[in-house]
């Protein structure tokens, strides 16, 4: 029998229990009051039972009409909460984010980018995840983050790279360091003999600068290393020596005690987004490269004017 009933009988029935009349029921539903007291009638009869009591022209509930009833709302809210999921998922606080970035970037370049995107979407949510090569890119592969930023310049499988910045590592310095006074790029012989805070051995930036000193026969003092370059910049405005760090760190960290200066030898610094190819894909994530984007833009004016 119960294949017989259709969603229209229960939308009818609910509406009449909700409305009091059929006639206020056929005004919710856009219909018609013979219209619904034939399918009000029918279903009747599909149950076997009477739903109402025709009493002087109006209807009352029967027991069983109270029973069906409470199990029609239970069911309706059900659909109800469906619904508000459905409209939640396309407003903005439900858009979360999850980003996974090298240290270095989530303290410089990322956190404009974020500024943006939230004025855009106020109420959208991100979550940060700093995180060294190569697990970063092992993570990104895995499809466990909705975007990532490396300085690496190759995809890594399971993924696809979206260039947003390329400029060259810059050289800090103390505000009363002696260097200063010289006008133009500092070369390598300029570093003859200066106390050096370098990154740490396992970093492709170090190998590359200690090759190039090697190459151009300079002697540093390398009293500190370090993993980090915020620490680095750190240490060079406490005048503890000089060091050569990536250019949005040196540019985050400048200031009074910390000055930047070119560096004549040119060693690439990019920066990329990596955006999964397996994970769902959330509509924010598209606004937040294009901030980043944005945020790259000016923070190439910015060193411009700083250097």
């Amino acid at each position: 029998m119960s294949l017989n009933i259709t969603h229209r009988h229960i939308d009818v029935f609910r509406s009449v229990m909700t409305a009091g009349s059929v006639t206020e029921a056929a005004a919710l539903l856009g219909s018609s009051q013979p219209t619904l007291s034939r399918e009000l009638a029918r279903m009747e009869h599909l149950l076997g039972y009477a739903l109402f009591e025709r009493l002087r022209g109006r209807l009352k509930p029967t027991a069983r009409a109270l029973a069906l009833f409470d199990e029609v709302r239970r069911s309706y809210q059900s659909l109800d909460r469906i619904a508000s999921r459905a409209a939640q998922l396309g407003r903005d606080e439900q858009a979360e984010l999850s980003v996974l970035c090298l240290p270095a970037l989530s303290h410089a370049l990322l956190p404009g980018a974020c500024a943006q995107l939230l004025r855009r979407h106020s109420d959208a949510r991100l979550s940060i995840t700093p995180q060294e090569s190569p697990l970063l890119e092992e993570w990104m592969s895995a499809q466990r983050f909705d975007l990532g930023l490396t300085e690496r310049s190759q995809a890594p499988p399971g993924t696809r790279l979206q260039p947003l910045l390329a400029l060259d590592e810059v050289c800090v310095l103390p505000a009363d360091h002696a260097l200063l006074a010289k006008s133009g790029s500092l070369t390598p012989a300029d570093f003859e003999g200066e106390a050096f805070i370098s990154l740490s051995v396992d970093d492709p930036y170090r190998a590359q600068l200690d090759d190039i000193f090697q190459q151009h026969g300079v002697q540093r003092r390398l009293r500190l290393e370090t993993h980090s370059a915020v620490a680095v910049c750190a240490m060079v405005a406490q005048g503890l020596g000089i060091a050569i760090v990536n250019p949005l760190t040196a540019l985050a960290c400048a200031g009074p005690q910390l000055q930047l200066r070119r560096f004549s030898v040119s060693v690439p610094f990019h920066v990329n987004a990596l955006l999964p190819l397996y994970r769902p894909a959330q509509p924010i994530a598209a606004d937040l490269v294009t901030a980043l984007l944005e945020q790259a833009g000016l923070l190439q004016q910015r060193l411009q004017l700083a250097l």
